[in-house]
């Protein structure tokens, strides 16, 4: 407590007029000390000059003890002191107190030899015969310029004491009621000076915390008020310039967490200073493990290592690709020195082109599965055009063979034409969807017992696992009866004879959920994820016929009545295709 500016204030004021007072008073006492000594010496030599005055009358006469001794006893009576009548060779002749005979020689007494040599002698000490201060005068008795003796005056300090002690009680009562009064006044004082240190204090304060609208101060016209007034504009300057940068970095942070491109800052010594949400997912890291780490140990790729140095070495823009298998990612990076705007950190920016890659890949593999397609019954009508342009027509039974292969070749065109269209036509949005209330029972029942003969052909059974009462979904029937008889038809068509195919349904929280579970081939791992690609197979021998637009059709169907569809698969042991329609 007393480390504050107000305590450093007050105390150096209390303990000055403390001193003053005590120095005050010590002057004071002795000062009324030696007025009252003053005025009793004074007093005490008239008397002690008037005494010695009479009996110098009186010596002409002749001494008379007894009569001496007698005006002596009258006089200290009267006069309210101790007289003393001392012979020149220092013995006691009269004492007003004490008998003469029990007295010592007084000769060498300091106010005798005083009187004796000066004619006027004074000493004040303590008295060993009374037991305290006794203030003593004497001067000498003359006849006829011959020293007769000595008369001395003693009084009592008592008095003097007892008045001297009454002084020092007021001057410490006055001490301390000024040193109390001293002491709220120097508080007052210094709480009124150290207040607006203070308030700057705490103003400071609310500027570290942040608290900048809290931070104004009473300004004045003296030089705190002024001083005041001054960090009044340097705090709103400060406030203003603050809201701007926090509106850029607001700005800024909103930038990077919405841009889908990976932004990380590292520092000359290859650390992690920022990174954005989107570099957190492409790296799998969190900000807060990565922050102020290093980069190799949290990124672990050494290409984006080799990125970096490059651009630090050469000072200018580098870039590269890179996968991470890990994470199934194909990304382009960019490293770019910040000389200018943060010398020594660089800029690196990953893009990521996954679906770019993916999309490229998906072109590919339709160009080439369309092409396969096309291949077949192309080449089919070609061989038999040609049979029937070498003579075939003149043999009436081939000719009609030959045009039964050709117009089943054209059929199968058509049917990948009106299912290239179709599916254009669902992707673009252009279906109309006659959505109902539709039972997910009736559904199921409808597709099974358009593709029950088929079953029964290749050696199958259906099997429907789907309560009567299940609420009914929002759909089209006639587009979602389509979407099972797709993969009904899959499962028979890649089902081995004398097995089971599963037609269920069933309720999940606010979706129906149907699924058709076969025993069949299975699919690959590698396959699963693109099964509902267009014309995408994962029979590479192609030994099954169809087009391969099926799956792609039903999931574009299945994704129009805002539900989902997915395949489970083990190969070898058969395959499970799902899909959710939202209940009605």
């Amino acid at each position: 407590m007393f480390r504050s500016i107000r305590w450093q204030i007050a105390i150096p004021y209390i303990f000055l007029i403390l001193i003053i007072m005590t120095g005050l008073g010590y002057y004071l006492t002795n000062y009324f000390r030696q007025i009252q000594l003053d005025r009793l010496e004074i007093k005490m030599t008239t008397e002690a000059q008037a005494i010695s005055a009479v009996l110098s009358s009186q010596i002409d006469d002749g001494i008379q003890t007894e009569e001496i001794d007698k005006q002596v006893a009258q006089w200290a009576n009267i006069l309210g002191v101790r007289l003393t009548l001392i012979l020149p060779e220092g013995t006691v002749l009269v004492d007003s107190h004490e008998s003469p005979e029990q007295m010592n020689n007084h000769l060498n007494r300091p106010e005798v030899q005083e009187a004796l040599q000066n004619g006027l002698g004074k000493s004040i000490r303590f008295s060993q015969t009374l037991g305290y201060d006794m203030m003593y005068l004497a001067v000498p008795i003359m006849n006829r310029e011959k020293v007769f003796g000595t008369i001395r005056i003693s009084l009592p300090l008592e008095e003097v004491n007892e008045s001297i002690t009454q002084l020092h009680r007021a001057i410490i009562l006055g001490t301390v009621f000024a040193s109390v009064l001293s002491i709220i006044l120097a508080s007052i004082i210094a709480e009124r000076t150290t207040r607006p240190i203070r308030e700057l204090t705490t103003a400071v304060q609310n500027i570290i915390a942040n608290n900048l609208e809290q931070v104004s101060l009473p300004a004045s016209n003296n030089e705190v008020g002024q001083l005041a007034q001054a960090f009044n504009n340097v705090s709103k300057e400060l406030h203003d310039h603050i809201m701007s940068l926090e509106a850029e970095r607001s700005k800024f942070a909103s930038v990077l967490e919405q841009m889908n491109d990976g932004v990380i800052i590292v520092d000359e010594n290859g650390q992690i200073q920022l990174i954005n949400p989107a570099a957190e997912v492409m790296f799998d890291a969190k900000s807060r493990d990565v922050l102020n780490q290093s980069m190799a140990v949290s990124l672990r790729h050494h290409k984006i290592i080799t990125l970096f140095r490059s651009s630090r070495a050469s000072s200018q823009p580098q870039s590269t690709t890179l996968e991470l298998s890990s994470l199934g990612l194909y990304l382009q990076g960019t490293a770019i020195p910040l000389s200018e705007t943060l010398p020594g950190n660089t800029l690196l920016i990953f893009q990521d082109y996954t679906n770019i890659r993916r999309l490229e890949t998906i072109r590919r593999d339709f160009i080439s599965n369309i092409s396969h397609e096309l291949r077949t019954p192309l080449a089919s009508l070609k061989a038999l055009t040609e049979t029937l342009l070498e003579g075939a027509f003149d043999d009436p039974p081939a000719a009609r063979r030959f045009l039964k292969r050709i117009e089943t070749e054209v059929d199968s065109l058509a049917l990948m034409v009106q299912e290239l269209l179709e599916l254009s036509r669902i992707e673009s949005g252009k279906v109309p969807l006659n959505l109902l209330p539709s039972s997910p029972y009736d559904l199921i029942t409808a597709a099974a017992d358009r593709l029950w003969l088929q079953a029964e052909r290749s050696g199958l059974t259906i099997a429907i696992e789907c309560p009567q009462d299940l609420p009914a979904v929002l759909a089209d029937p006639r587009r979602i009866e389509q979407v099972i008889v797709n993969l009904l038809h899959n499962a028979i068509k890649y089902s081995p004879s004398e097995s089971e195919i599963i037609l269920a349904a069933r309720q999940h929280d606010s979706m129906i959920e149907f699924s058709v579970q076969d025993s069949g081939i299975g699919i690959a791992d590698d396959d699963l994820p693109r099964i509902f690609e267009r014309f995408y197979k994962a029979d590479r021998a192609r030994s099954k016929a169809g087009t391969g637009l099926g799956l792609a059709i039903s999931r574009h169907l299945v994704e129009a009545h805002q539900g989902k569809i997915w395949a489970e698969s083990l190969e070898g042991r058969g395959s499970t295709f799902y899909f959710t329609l939202p209940l009605a």
